[in-house]
């Protein structure tokens, strides 16, 4: 079969082809079939290009070079049009999306033993909230990128229906599901009833009985819990002597999101930060700062306080080593700090996920099951306020990061196959 299913995610992606009439993972990077959507131009190797646990190590051995991560999250922004400097060029961030993408497409071809010509790729049930003109301007970009690649057919499914697909090959009967899947960019949620009778139907539209989705995810956590826990030890927070004034969080919001890292490196920011400093009531941690600028440190703050995050989740605190800023240097994150900065986010999750079941015309009590996936689902306070719009149903999870890419492999059976 010449068709795969392509999870392109914000933090990871996969992508599969059917084998034995069964979806197939193809090894991605070495043997594992997820990678990092990162991707890393080393400049003392004439431009060579790296991807995924190879370019992150790349950047922490801190060759010179430039990292791009949570490259998905750009497709719906006007960076997307934009170009960025990589050596001594200035290349289109859309060509960098499609580097990794061809990048896992010839991965999938040499596992096939074929060229690859068909796709069905996943996407977020939103890429813009509450903007359907930049959301479809969001899906073609995406779709250009596929043809660009070499893909003569291309297909989207929103990335629950996906999920729901690998979840039913499990169902012994028939079940009201609701599937969240929360990524590192998106929260998506779908109502689904699935069951054996209903996984050999060639039309599921009957069975979809709503959709809703928003720009919440995990890069969104991280930046958070980098402004509560991190930040501050940079001068976040701190006062300017002339005035009391606070100091400016622009260039601190900038160094926590994921997307915008590498533009916090500039010689006027770093102009401004001298300036700060010389004003500042606690220069020590605004000369931190500059340091970051300087160094261009700002993804081993982001590298730094993902693991964090994802420890949280078994623990009430944990430690940020941030020593490659200063010696002896550490931050801690607390499990109740990274909820108090996340609580108007699962609020809104909460409130997305009831809206979804009351759209499909139900209850609470009419859903069976929750189905969690995505490698945000795991943090306790975003699954605890999606289980508040559904109390009484079960919940369980598949493979939090491959869920979504079997199903699409699955399904691109189904349309190609």
């Amino acid at each position: 079969m010449s068709a795969c299913g392509l999870d392109f995610g914000t933090s990871n992606s996969a992508i599969g082809v059917i084998r034995n009439n069964a979806p197939a993972l193809a090894p991605v990077e070495g043997d594992a079939a997820l990678i990092p959507s990162a991707v890393f131009f080393d400049y003392e190797n004439k431009n060579r290009v790296q991807f995924g646990q190879e370019a992150i190590a790349s950047y922490i051995a801190q060759h010179d070079g430039r990292l791009m991560r949570a490259l998905k999250s750009i497709l719906s922004s006007s960076l997307i049009d934009e170009k960025t400097q990589l050596g001594s060029k200035m290349v289109p961030l859309r060509e960098v999306v499609e580097t990794f993408v061809r990048h896992l497409k010839e991965k999938a071809e040499v596992f096939a033993g074929e060229d690859l010509t068909s796709v069905v790729h996943g996407r977020p049930v939103r890429f813009v909230d509450d903007d359907d003109a930049a959301d479809a301007r969001a899906q073609k970009v995406l779709a250009d990128i596929a043809h660009k690649v070499g893909f003569r057919d291309v297909a989207f499914v929103y990335e629950p229906i996906a999920a729901a697909y690998h979840y039913e090959e499990t169902a012994r009967r028939e079940e009201t599901v609701l599937i969240a899947d929360i990524g590192g960019g998106t929260s998506d949620f779908t109502i689904i009833r699935v069951g054996p009778q209903q996984s050999r139907r060639v039309d599921r539209t009957s069975d979809i009985l709503a959709n809703d989705g928003a720009r919440i995810g995990g890069t969104d956590f991280d930046a958070l819990l980098s402004l509560e826990a991190v930040m501050p030890a940079l001068g976040l927070g701190t006062r300017l002597i002339e005035k009391n004034l606070p100091m400016p969080n622009s260039l601190y919001i900038e160094l926590a999101n994921w997307p915008t890292i590498n533009f916090a490196y500039t010689f006027k920011n770093e102009r401004l930060l001298l300036e700060l400093i010389r004003g500042a009531r606690e220069p020590e941690k605004v000369e931190r700062l500059l340091k970051i600028v300087r160094a261009r440190l700002g993804h081993r703050i982001a590298f730094a306080v993902e693991d964090a995050k994802i420890a949280l989740s078994d623990t009430e605190s944990a430690a940020l080593p941030l020593d490659f800023i200063e010696s002896a240097l550490e931050a801690v994150a607390t499990r109740a700090g990274f909820d108090r900065a996340i609580s108007e986010k699962t609020a809104r999750l909460n409130k997305l996920a009831a809206q979804c079941i009351k759209d499909a015309g139900l209850a609470p009590p009419a859903i069976n099951t929750i189905f969690f996936t995505g490698g945000s689902g795991r943090v306790p306070a975003v699954r605890q306020a999606i289980m508040r719009a559904a109390p009484d149903a079960r919940a369980t999870e598949g493979s939090d990061f491959l869920s979504v890419a079997l199903g699409l492999t699955r399904e691109a059976q189904k349309r190609f196959g």
